[in-house]
C-alpha cells in the first residue's frame, strides 16, 4: 500500500520527489521520508504523518541532491512513527519499501547473530543490513540477485548506495513498479501516476525483475541477473483536473462527477445510432464461455454481487463470485469454459492480482475492468474493459464503483444478446435506460438537503443498519461499508429478510436503520421488514423511487425518493444518497474524508 519515487538526474531533486510523493498519498499516509546522497553521503529526513510535515521539516533541513528516493507509508510492520518511517538507511545504503517480507522475523534474528542493530520495528530493515551484509563480498549486481532470492513475500524497492553515487536500484515481486525515461535524468515510482508529471514514457518491471537506473542510462535484468531488453510505453496525455475546484473534499467532487462519468463511460461503449453495445476485440466466441466468475475486493466486490443478479436473470451463463483475498486458498476447480472476471479500480489490488496471476497460470480466459488501463491487472489480462471514470483521488469509492456496475452491465447485456437470451427490441429498450441514466443520476444528486438533514442521526449512533433485497442487498454492504470507512460507525449490510434470523436484537430504541426499497418485485417484502424493525423503535430511513401509489407503511423517520428507472438500473441511483450519507456524517464529525484512517486507496499488500 505504500508509494515509493526515486530520481537520478544531474540537478537538485527533492522538491520533485516531494511533488511525487503528494501524488502517492492516496496509497499511505501514516508517515512520510526521504533521502538524497550530496557530497558522498546519505541524508536522511522523514516524519510520522503527511507530506506536507515533510515537506515542512525538509524546508528546515535544507536537504538537498541530485539522486534522491522518497515514501509514504501505510503501516504494516510497526505502528506510525518517526522512527518506522522509510526511508531506512545504514551508513552504507537507504532502502524504500512497498509490501511485506514475510521472513523478515528469521532474517532479523540472522542479522542480529552478525552484530547488526535495528532501530525500527519494521520488516524493511533487514533489506538494508542485509544488501549492506552481502556488498562486503559481492559486486553490486551480484549482491541484488542473493538479496532478492533471500527475500520471501512481495516488495517493490528502491535503494541508493553510498559508494555507488549515480544509480537507483529498483526490484519487484508482487508490488507494481514503473521505470520513467527523461531527457538527463530517470525515474523510478509505484505507478505512472507519481510520473506522469516529468515524463509520458514509461517502463514497467515484471515479477522478479530488477533495474539499474543512472542519468543517462537504464537496464533491466532477471532473477539471474541476466540482462533483459524492455518496451517502452507512451502513455496517454490527458487533460484530467486532479484539483479539488471548489469542492471541500476530492470526494463531494467526485460523487458530483458521476453522471459526467457515467455519460463518459456510457459514449464508449454504447453506440447510439444503432442502439448496441461494443465491445471491441472480444477474443472469444459466445459458445466458447458458458460460466463466469467474478472477482473483486470491498466496494469492487460488491459490484461484482449486483452483476451476479444481472448475469442470472439476462443470461443463461452459470455466475459464481469470489473475494480475491480467498480465491487462491481454496482448491479450485477451473473450467476452460469459464470467464474469470478481476474487478479493480486501481489495477494493482494486490490479492486481485494474485487471483488473476493464478487463473494465468492455469491459461483460464481473464477480462480486468478497471480504472487504469496501464495498471499490473490491466496488462496481464486478455481482455481490459476500461471504466472511464477518470481519476478517484479520495480513498472512500464513489465513481469508481458506479463505473465498474455500469461496465459489468453492459458486459452483460452484451452477452445477453449474443445469446440470442434477449430479443433485439428488448436489447434496445436497455440500451435506451442505459442512454438516460447520467441525467437520472444528475436529477438524484438533487436529494441532496434531506440526506443533510438525515446524517445528523447517525453521528451519535452506536451502529447503524443497512438493509436490502435483491439488487438492493448489495447496495446495502457497500453503504454500510461507506459509513464504516468514513465515519467510523459500526454499519452492518443485511438481506432484509435475514433479520428475523438474529440481526433483530440488535435493534434498539432510535437506533438508524437505512431500508433500501425501490418499487421492485421486492418491494412489499422489504416493507414488511421494515415495518418489523421499526415496531422495534428503530429509527427508519427509507431509500426508495417515485411512485404516484403511496408507502405501504407507517411511523418511517425519513424518505428519499430517487429518479424512476428500469428495476435493473435502480442500484446507480440508489447508491447515490448513501455515498451522501456517509460523506456527511463525516462531515459532521469533523473528520479526514478523502483520507480516512488506517487505510489506503491502492491495497498493494496481501
Amino acid at each position: 500500500m505504500c508509494g515509493i519515487i526515486g530520481i537520478t538526474s544531474g540537478i537538485e531533486v527533492t522538491t520533485r520527489i516531494i511533488n511525487s510523493l503528494k501524488k502517492l498519498e492516496y496509497r499511505g499516509y501514516d508517515s512520510a521520508g526521504i533521502a538524497t546522497l550530496k557530497d558522498g553521503f546519505i541524508n536522511e529526513v522523514k516524519c510520522e504523518g503527511r507530506v506536507e510535515a515533510l515537506e515542512k521539516n525538509i524546508s528546515k533541513s535544507n536537504l538537498q541532491g541530485e539522486i534522491g528516493i522518497g515514501h509514504v507509508r501505510w503501516a504494516t510492520h510497526g505502528k506510525p512513527s518517526t522512527v518506522n518511517a522509510h526511508p531506512h538507511s545504514s551508513d552504507k545504503v537507504s532502502v524504500v519499501h512497498n509490501g511485506i517480507i514475510e521472513n523478515s522475523t528469521i532474517l532479523k534474528k540472522l542479522l542480529e547473530k552478525k552484530g547488526y542493530k535495528f532501530k525500527s520495528q519494521t520488516d524493511t530493515e533487514v533489506i538494508v543490513h542485509l544488501v549492506t551484509d552481502y556488498l562486503k563480498k559481492n559486486n553490486l549486481k551480484n549482491t541484488i540477485v542473493k538479496v532478492l532470492k533471500k527475500l520471501h513475500g512481495s516488495f517493490a524497492l528502491g535503494i541508493i548506495f553510498k559508494d555507488y553515487p549515480d544509480l537507483i536500484i529498483g526490484a519487484r515481486r508482487g508490488s507494481p513498479l514503473a521505470v520513467g525515461y527523461g531527457p538527463n535524468e530517470n525515474y523510478l515510482g509505484s505507478d505512472s501516476y507519481s510520473l506522469k508529471s516529468m515524463t509520458n514514457k514509461i517502463s514497467y518491471l515484471n515479477d522478479g525483475e530488477f533495474c539499474l537506473i543512472k542519468e543517462n542510462q537504464v537496464e533491466f535484468f532477471d532473477t539471474k541477473g541476466k540482462k533483459i531488453n524492455k518496451k517502452i510505453l507512451n502513455l496517454s496525455q490527458d487533460n484530467e483536473n486532479y484539483d479539488k475546484g471548489d469542492y471541500k473534499h476530492f470526494m463531494a467532487k467526485e460523487i458530483e462527477e458521476q453522471p459526467i462519468t457515467i455519460n463518459n463511460c456510457v459514449k464508449e461503449y454504447v453506440d447510439k445510432f444503432n442502439r448496441q453495445i461494443n465491445i471491441y476485440n472480444f477474443p472469444w466466441k459466445i459458445k466458447e464461455i458458458s460460466s463466469i466468475t467474478l472477482i473483486g475486493c470491498g466496494t469492487a466486490y460488491h459490484s461484482c454481487l449486483v452483476a451476479k443478479y444481472w448475469f442470472e436473470e439476462h443470461t443463461s451463463l452459470d455466475v459464481t463470485i469470489d473475494i480475491a483475498s480467498e480465491f487462491r486458498y481454496r482448491k479450485l476447480k477451473f473450467k476452460k469454459d469459464c470467464l474469470y472476471v478481476f474487478v479493480s479500480q486501481s489495477g494493482e489490488t494486490a490479492d486481485t492480482y494474485a487471483a488473476l496471476d493464478i487463473c494465468k497460470k492455469n491459461k483460464m480466459k481473464t477480462c480486468s475492468i478497471v480504472n487504469v488501463v496501464e495498471s499490473s491487472i490491466a496488462r496481464d489480462s486478455d481482455l481490459v474493459l476500461p471504466i472511464y471514470c477518470g481519476p478517484e483521488i479520495g480513498v472512500a469509492s464513489t465513481k469508481a464503483f458506479l463505473g465498474q456496475m455500469l461496465v459489468l452491465y453492459m458486459l452483460c447485456l452484451k452477452l445477453s444478446f449474443d445469446q440470442k437470451i434477449v430479443n433485439k427490441k428488448k436489447y434496445q429498450e436497455k440500451i435506451k435506460n442505459l442512454l438516460s441514466l447520467s441525467y437520472l443520476s444528475k436529477k438524484t444528486l438533487l436529494t441532496d438537503g434531506k440526506i443533510q438533514k438525515a446524517s445528523r442521526a447517525f453521528i451519535e449512533a452506536k451502529g447503524s443498519m443497512f438493509l436490502g433485497r435483491g439488487y438492493s442487498f448489495p447496495i446495502a454492504l457497500e453503504g454500510a461499508l461507506k459509513l464504516k470507512e468514513l465515519s467510523y460507525i459500526h454499519a452492518e449490510g443485511y438481506p432484509a429478510g435475514e433479520m428475523k434470523h438474529g440481526p433483530l436484537a440488535l435493534i434498539e430504541e432510535g437506533m438508524p436503520v437505512v431500508v433500501l426499497a425501490p418499487r421492485d418485485i421486492h418491494y412489499k417484502k422489504t416493507v414488511s421488514n421494515m415495518q418489523e424493525v421499526i415496531a422495534r423503535g428503530a429509527k427508519v430511513l427509507l431509500i426508495t423511487n417515485k411512485s404516484k401509489d403511496e408507502i405501504q407503511s407507517e411511523n418511517i423517520w425519513e424518505t428519499i425518493q430517487v429518479e424512476n428507472l428500469a428495476d435493473d438500473l435502480l442500484p446507480f441511483l440508489i447508491t447515490i444518497p448513501l455515498q451522501k450519507l456517509a460523506y456527511y456524517s463525516a462531515l459532521l464529525k469533523g473528520y479526514d474524508i478523502d483520507k480516512p484512517r488506517n487505510l489506503a486507496k491502492s491495497v498493494t499488500v496481501e
